[in-house]
């Protein structure tokens, strides 16, 4: 039997939307991360998604429980370039750099990866189909 491309598989990636919703335990994404440990995947995030996600009404202490159960990759140089190289094909910078960072972590995470996010046509755009996309 092959999984449905609906069901993460791999690797589990939380843009800022689906990170700030596991704080919030939303349950859309708290069955995803049910899901995800039940299946032994690695769930992740990028570091640059820590400073979209922070601002001064987060639960502090939810937020770094939440961080404690998941895998935040560093921004390394090559993934860096990597996200340079994404958004050579027509999308700015100063706009979409952190969903770049993002998009290129998940690249290089372990696949089949799906990303968890409010942005699906943006993360979609810079994936290229090389991951499923799941509107939260």
């Amino acid at each position: 039997m092959t999984r449905s491309p609906a069901l993460p598989g791999g690797t589990l990636v939380l843009d800022s939307a689906g990170l700030a919703k596991a704080v919030l335990r939303d349950r859309s994404v708290t069955g995803w991360l049910t899901l995800a440990r039940a299946d032994d995947l690695r769930v992740i995030t990028s570091a640059a998604t820590l400073v979209e996600v922070a601002h001064p009404r987060i639960n502090r202490p939810a937020l770094e429980w939440t961080l404690s159960r998941l895998v935040v990759e560093p921004v390394s140089e090559p993934i860096a370039r990597h996200a340079a190289a994404l958004l050579a094909d027509g999308l700015h910078g100063h706009k979409y750099a952190i969903d770049a960072m993002l998009s290129a972590t998940a690249l290089a995470a372990p696949g089949p990866v799906t990303i968890l996010t409010s942005d699906p046509e943006d993360l979609t755009a810079l994936c290229g189909g090389r991951a499923t996309v799941i509107k939260v």
